[in-house]
């Protein structure tokens, strides 16, 4: 007889194995670029659909008074500005039948089966989020701030416009004297093959004794949903925590519900998981801007749209980079 879902899913220990699986397993959070972030998490749990992190501006570099003795000219005291990043948060539901899913799932561990590949997706939408949301803070990046976050190598000559040491420099370069807080990168795998073939890698045991790809002392990510137009690919370069995020279960619904339709299949009974979580990503420096989502939540499709992002602080205060490149020189 087929395992049922009945049978193996307890919903609380179940959302919450999806959830902690997810932020555990996810390869920009082992890299140290996306952050899990309690003020997000806090949040998620709260009403609205969106909302803002204050935060204090550096004080600024002005030069320091000359000192004097005359008692009638008066020192003028600078202040300190402040500014808000807008972070929105996404209200995300996916559901499975058991009647394939029980044939595929049914033996004796049909519950760690069951978790692991929920988990899995969680995991999946979580970087495919990210990785738009940094789609859509590049093209804000160069509507409005003229690029200057990004080195873009590929329309050059011949082998100039290759990815190499040289033009990682001049990309992570283009946070001045912040160039050594980026910890970690994010490449195609098609980049990630080059690298190899070009000997740039290094690999380091974890804890477990699992080797970690490194270059140049930053921890790679390696992902085929990073940016790819016309042979034309996109490199990412972050500092630790560059990215905040958080996922929590719905405050009202229940994380993990399991529907059961007995007259479903002519009366042979169907079973329906559904997982919910709330998930929010933000890239720190901006703020969000609500331009073009058309439903309760922002689209992945929505968080590539340069309108929705906005920066709201200097350069070097954002830590991240990218690099747009190709892989042989253009014909």
């Amino acid at each position: 007889m087929p395992t049922r879902i009945l049978d193996v899913i307890v919903p609380a220990e179940f959302t919450n194995y999806v959830v902690q699986n997810t932020m555990e397993t996810s390869a920009l959070v082992q890299s140290g670029v996306a952050a899990r972030n309690s003020e997000i998490e806090s949040q998620l749990r709260a009403g609205a659909e969106s909302f803002s992190v204050p935060f204090w501006n550096d004080l600024s570099d002005e030069e320091a008074d000359i000192v004097s003795d005359d008692p009638d000219v008066l020192s003028v005291p600078g202040k300190v500005t402040s500014g808000k990043q807008i972070v929105r948060k996404s209200f995300l539901h996916k559901s499975w039948s058991a009647m394939n899913l029980a044939s595929e799932l049914s033996g004796d561990d049909a519950l760690t089966r069951i978790q692991s590949r929920a988990a899995a997706y969680w995991t999946r939408q979580t970087q495919r989020r990210l990785i738009a949301s940094l789609n859509g803070v590049i093209a804000d990046n160069v509507a409005n701030d003229n690029g200057d976050m990004i080195l873009d190598v590929s329309g050059l000559a011949a082998g100039a416009a290759v990815f190499d040491t040289e033009s990682v420099i001049d990309a992570v370069g283009t946070l001045g004297d912040q160039m050594g807080a980026l910890a970690g990168m994010a490449v195609h795998s098609d980049t990630y093959k080059l690298m190899l073939k070009q000997d740039l890698i290094e690999f380091l045991p974890d804890s477990a004794g699992r080797p970690i790809a490194s270059y140049r002392g930053m921890a790679l990510t390696i992902d085929d949903l990073m940016p790819v137009t016309t042979g034309v690919y996109t490199t990412a370069f972050f500092a630790p925590g560059a990215v905040g995020w958080g996922m929590t279960a719905p405050r009202v619904a229940d994380g993990t519900e399991i529907e059961n339709k007995p007259s479903a299949g002519q009366g042979g009974g169907q079973q329906i998981l559904h997982s919910r979580a709330n998930l929010a990503i933000h890239p720190a420096g901006f703020a969000w801007q609500e331009d073009t989502v058309a439903a309760e939540s922002p689209s992945i499709a929505e968080l590539a749209v340069g309108t929705n992002w906005n920066r709201i602080v200097e350069r070097k205060a954002v830590g991240m980079a990218f690099l747009r490149h190709r892989l042989a020189p253009a014909a």
